[in-house]
């Protein structure tokens, strides 16, 4: 549960609420560079009228999409790399005000615009992890670095972010200038206070006025398409969480059944002790910590062989150790708590045996 709510509120480097993501599949309709690079500029601006609606950007890969996003070796200028080292670092292409748009915060530096063109410098916005392994302390602003046989100057850096996964390490990244690369960038990303369902029907609207053969693809929040990706985790944890849940709910009917058998078992003892003047708390008492302490060296037993074992579920577990203090201390409280209410009904049920029935009995 713990690693549940750590992973819901996790820090990914954009935003996942404000934000909606989707594509129209201009490629399949048999456009070309051209027809897409003006398609993509009359739709940008015609969202961008629509009322809600902050920016639109468009891009080649959207975070935690399920295919990876572009690769490329690179050529930092005046970074010495290893004998036989060649780094390769991942990027993608973007549109102007992605950063803007996205929630992506930019440390130093300036976001893409619209007047980063063919005809100009090409230029890139590197992440945090990028500059601490090839430019060090050094401000990397107005730097270069070659990718894919072209020199980029860095204009921006941006804090590094998650792009595939939740539990994946800081790794180098960088963006580049999509209007400066090949025509394409099938995605967009849409800041907006509308839901999607709002935003998909105003989209199909305005799409269907440049091109009634195009349509867009489905449109959800980013924050269900970072759900999308870390499901499998989810539902493990979620199971996990059900069966423990079973699990305790079986432990407190065993415990009633066992202590309600052993206070029919001991009821002449308890007649015998009412007779000799013991109270109804005095009988409380006794059957209570008769199974408190029972129940106490199972859930200390258990809670070692847990520390051994607990390890094995390690891969699942998000920002949280497999032997967290607190989970341990809040499952040890959690048994003691339920282990009491499956004493109290027995105990209570002890305090109002009658001795000259149960002595009879005898």
């Amino acid at each position: 549960m713990k690693s549940l709510v750590a992973r819901r509120a996790a820090y990914v480097g954009f935003a996942t609420q404000g934000v909606l993501f989707g594509n129209v599949d201009m490629i399949a309709a048999g456009y070309d560079g051209a027809r897409i690079r003006n398609f993509q500029d009359q739709l940008t601006e015609r969202v961008q009228g629509i009322p809600g609606v902050e920016s639109m950007v468009w891009s080649k890969w959207v975070p935690f999409s399920l295919r990876s996003p572009g690769s490329a070796a690179i050529v930092v200028e005046g970074y010495d790399t290893a004998p036989g080292e060649r780094p390769v670092v991942e990027y993608n292409e973007v549109g102007p005000d992605y950063f803007a748009t996205t929630g992506t915060l930019l440390l130093a530096g300036r976001d893409f615009s619209i007047a980063d063109s063919p005809t100009t410098i090409p230029v890139a916005v590197v992440n945090e992890a990028m500059v601490e392994r090839f430019w060090r302390a050094e401000n990397p602003i107005g730097k270069r670095f070659q990718s894919k046989g072209r020199w980029l100057q860095v204009v921006g850096v941006a804090k590094t972010a998650k792009y595939e996964s939740l539990v994946e390490n800081s790794q180098p990244f960088f963006y580049t200038a999509l209007r400066q690369g090949e025509p394409g960038g099938v995605n967009f990303q849409v800041r907006t206070g509308l839901g999607p369902r709002a935003m998909a029907n105003a989209l199909v609207r305005e799409i269907k006025r440049i091109d009634d053969n195009l349509a867009p693809g489905e449109v959800i929040t980013m924050r269900e398409q970072v759900n999308r990706r870390t499901w499998s985790q989810r539902a493990a944890l979620t199971l996990l969480g059900i069966f423990a849940g079973i699990a305790l709910l079986l432990s407190g009917i065993g415990l009633y059944g066992v202590m309600a058998y052993a206070v029919s078992q001991s009821a002449r003892e308890l007649g015998l002790r009412i007779a000799l003047g013991a109270t109804g708390g005095d009988l409380l008492r006794i059957v209570m910590l008769k199974g408190l302490r029972v129940t106490m060296a199972g859930i200390f037993v258990g809670g070692a062989i847990a520390l051994g074992l607990t390890r094995l579920m390690g891969d699942l577990l998000y920002q949280t150790s497999p032997r967290d203090p607190g989970s341990f201390g809040l499952a040890f409280v959690t048994l003691a708590i339920a282990a009491t209410a499956a004493c109290l009904l027995p105990a209570r049920r002890a305090m109002r045996t009658d001795p000259s029935q149960a002595l009879r009995g005898s």
